[in-house]
């Protein structure tokens, strides 16, 4: 059984130390990170001071932040005792998972983001991938549980990044024969003119996102090796009609430039033993003024439908760089998101 380290807060003022004990000062080391580079981000996070003192750690602050922070490090420190590693992106993860202390929740929801029984990670061949936000986080649990799934939001918050991941997952455990990836192939407000090229030279400056995410969890070689046996395909959108998609892992991405015909037939191509994930930004929709987007009726229509999931995100989930969220702030108080 994992120790967990021990936690000694002395009962003084409010601005008082609380002591963490971590038993190996290996694990320590790795906890502090580069140049204590971990403890600091934690200390920016929450407003608090930590200092290490032989194999402890005393963090000095106000009680409902020095609460958060001893969370935020046990939770680290029992990643590291299972073997995981601690990354920047961790700790980030970690302090958006960590219950405010009023929150009537006493710690078990950022638990079991790090913890070993209820976790939630996506495993594919070159990494594991884990929610870094609520959010996300329900995301996941519902790509799992439902055959459709919405993840509605801003740019940056992994609507796709995780579908994919999902799609990878589950195609590596059997529980679908393939993986189909699309995307509307509509320009970013601009008019790019005829491209040269095949069909496939033609759409895949659309698809590149998608070939992203893929390379991201298969090594390149295998990628290529599976789109030519089929058991991966990237197709615009528009390729789909009449096809039915029986034992796949679908994923439409940028579906707010779906048309309300063009989302209608995509999600009645859903066949026997299939998933499907549709993402989109309800706020950067590029089609032409006036036409509606397949993705808004969509929500609008299906709103309520046992069986279907909708995930919801926020500028608050993004996990792109700290800017984005600023940015996406800054485009809603203008109530222009476009």
């Amino acid at each position: 059984m994992v120790n967990a380290p021990r936690s000694a807060p002395r009962p003084v003022d409010d601005s008082a130390d609380s002591v963490l004990q971590f038993p190996d000062n290996r694990l320590l080391i790795d906890l502090c990170g580069e140049l204590d580079r971990n403890i600091a981000q934690i200390e920016t996070g929450l407003g608090v001071m930590i200092t290490r003192r032989g194999n402890e750690l005393a963090v000095h602050g106000p009680a409902p932040e020095r609460a958060m922070a001893e969370q935020v490090l046990r939770a680290l420190y029992a990643r590291l005792e299972q073997g995981r590693p601690v990354t920047p992106g961790d700790v980030e993860a970690a302090l958006r998972m960590t219950p405010a202390p009023d929150g009537g929740d006493d710690g078990r929801a950022q638990l079991d983001m790090f913890g070993d029984g209820a976790r939630l990670e996506i495993r594919t061949r070159k990494k594991v991938v884990e929610p870094r936000t609520p959010a996300q986080k329900e995301y996941v649990r519902q790509l799992f549980r439902h055959e459709l799934v919405f993840g509605l939001g801003p740019a940056g918050t992994g609507k796709t990044y995780l579908a994919v991941a999902a799609a990878v997952s589950m195609f590596l455990e059997g529980h679908v024969d393939k993986i189909i990836l699309s995307r509307p192939a509509v320009e970013a407000g601009e008019r790019l003119g005829f491209l040269p090229g095949d069909m496939r030279e033609k759409v895949d400056p659309y698809m590149q996102p998608l070939y992203d995410a893929l390379n991201d969890f298969f090594p390149a070689r295998q990628v290529q090796k599976m789109m030519e046996e089929r058991q991966i395909e990237i197709a615009p959108l528009a390729f789909m009609r009449g096809r039915t998609l029986a034992n796949a892992f679908v994923v439409l991405d940028e579906a707010q430039n779906a048309t309300t015909m063009q989302m209608k037939m995509f999600l009645t191509r859903l066949g026997e033993g299939s998933r499907m994930a549709v993402t989109g930004d309800m706020t950067q929709i590029d089609l032409p003024r006036g036409v509606m987007s397949g993705l808004v009726e969509a929500e609008r229509v299906l709103r309520g439908v046992d069986g279907i999931g909708f995930a919801r995100f926020g500028p608050e989930d993004v996990v792109r760089h700290p800017l984005v969220a600023k940015i996406i702030r800054a485009y809603d108080k203008l109530g222009d998101g476009r």
